[in-house]
Formats: C-alpha cells, sequence, structure tokens
C-alpha cells in the first residue's frame, strides 16, 4: 500500500524525458483541497498557481519549506524504487492526510515566493505561520552519478533527522531553487550557424571584429520595387485595357433602327412572298 502511493505521487511517464525539469512535492497532515486530476508535466507557474490555491486556507499550523537544488524526479524514484526512502517513508505514513506533487517542473521554482505567500495567506486567516526553511546541500549535474547518489543520501539522513522532531500537524513543500538543469540536445544534431544575407543590402562589414554595420539608407534607395519583368508587363496591361476599352466603346456605339425589325405588311410584302 505504501509504495502504491509513492509510486502514484511521485508518477512519471518518462523520468529522464525532461532532463531540465524538477519535481514539486506537497504533502501535509491535514486533509487538503487538491485537484482531482493534473498533469505530471507542468509549467512553474501552473504548480505555483495550483501550491497557492492549496495553501491559501492556511491548513496548518507549521510549514517546512525544502530547498533540494538540482533535484531531478529520477532522484527521488527511479521505476518502484524510492531513493529518498525518509522523504518517501514520510509520505506514505498514516499521519498524512492531503498530497500533491508533479514529477516533471519546467522552470523556476522559488522557495521566497511560497514562503511569503504562506505568511499573507495565514495573516489573512488571523494565524501566525511557523516557517522552517531547509536548505540541502546543492546536487552535481547529471552526468556525475556516483558524487550525486552520495550526496543525495546524506540529504536524504538530513532530511529524516528533520521530519522525525515534526510535532501536530504540518505542510512540507520541496523543490528545487535553484534549478539548474540545461534543456536537453541531442548529441547527434551539430548546431548550425547562418546568416542570412539578401544581395548587397546589409552590409556586414566589421562583423569579425565583433562590429555589425547596417545599411540605414531610405527604403526605395534600399530596396528595387519595379523590376524590368514587372514595367513590361504594366505596359503590356495598359496596351490591353485600351484596346478593351476601344472594342466597348466601339459595341455601345452601335445603332439600329426600331422599323429593321418590323414585318412588312403590304402588297409588295405579299408579291414576295408569291
Amino acid at each position: 500500500m505504501q509504495l502504491s502511493i509513492v509510486t502514484t505521487l511521485l508518477a512519471s511517464t518518462a523520468v529522464h524525458a525532461f532532463s531540465d525539469s524538477s519535481p514539486f512535492v506537497l504533502f501535509s497532515t491535514f486533509e487538503l483541497n487538491t485537484p482531482e486530476r493534473f498533469d505530471q508535466l507542468q509549467t512553474s507557474n501552473q504548480v505555483i498557481a495550483s501550491a497557492k490555491e492549496i495553501l491559501s486556507s492556511c491548513p496548518t499550523r507549521d510549514y517546512v519549506i525544502v530547498s533540494q537544488p538540482n533535484v531531478h524526479a529520477a532522484d527521488i524514484r527511479d521505476g518502484s524504487h524510492c531513493k529518498m526512502r525518509s522523504l518517501c517513508d514520510t509520505i506514505a505514513s498514516k499521519e498524512i492526510k492531503g498530497r500533491f506533487s508533479v514529477a516533471e517542473v519546467v522552470g523556476d521554482l522559488s522557495t521566497h515566493s511560497l514562503e511569503d505567500y504562506v505568511k499573507e495567506a495565514c495573516a489573512a486567516k488571523g494565524k501566525v505561520a511557523g516557517i522552517v526553511k531547509v536548505d540541502l546541500t546543492h546536487l552535481p549535474s547529471l552526468e556525475h552519478k556516483d558524487k550525486r547518489a552520495q550526496i543525495l543520501a546524506s540529504n536524504d539522513d538530513q532530511l529524516g533527522l528533520m521530519l522525525d522532531t515534526l510535532e501536530g500537524d504540518y505542510t512540507l513543500v520541496m523543490l528545487s531553487d535553484p534549478n539548474e538543469f540545461k534543456a536537453y540536445q541531442p548529441d547527434f544534431v551539430e548546431p548550425v550557424h547562418m546568416d542570412l544575407k539578401r544581395g548587397d543590402f546589409s552590409s556586414q562589414e566589421g562583423s569579425d571584429n565583433g562590429n555589425t554595420t547596417y545599411d540605414n539608407r531610405p527604403l526605395f534607395a534600399k530596396y528595387q520595387f519595379f523590376t524590368p519583368g514587372i514595367f513590361v508587363a504594366l505596359l503590356a496591361l495598359i496596351v490591353m485595357l485600351s484596346i478593351l476599352g476601344v472594342g466597348l466603346k466601339a459595341l455601345g456605339s452601335l445603332e439600329v433602327s426600331y422599323g429593321a425589325f418590323e414585318k412588312e405588311m403590304g402588297p409588295t410584302a405579299q408579291k414576295k412572298q408569291q
């Protein structure tokens, strides 16, 4: 049961899919008003908005804000194996009534903004929030797996000792502040630098020295709007429109008397019929 809770809480479709993301974990001894459904891939603005909505009621007396710089979803859970046992055991314990977490958060998260918001939200309710900040040791980059695992284990032990001292109702938030991960760049794609040129309209003199000069001539002096082809096409169009106008004017000038369409009924017409 405990394993299923942790697995669901920190679930991610692809742990290593977004190397520039970090997890966000929030749990409390009080039953929280969390969203029924939420994506495991969100931006930092979406996560902060959800967290503020959850904490707006100032659900508990104490608040623990844990900063684990450069933490990744794979640092907490790798498949069904939890790497931060102290954190996972606490989340799965019966004392915890409310849980909210997002495995992949893209963007920067700040502990200061959450701290200030909790103080304001509790003050609006006439309460005084007891805030404890825990700054864990900075984790190295993902390439240094051994050193990263060693520091992570030490941080988990430190976090476990702090969790053991908590009594009564409390809410804990863990996030990555700062997050120094870089966006994923495939190794098989080399960066391509292209200099776009449009004839001699833009002068690139001095670019080798880092000083780029630009052509500041007027628009009509810089670009040629009427090429010989366009000019010949316009002349041909004028000639054809002139011919069409003369033809229409000639058709309109034709005059036919009404008597030309009347049937002759006199003796002359009878003789012609005979």
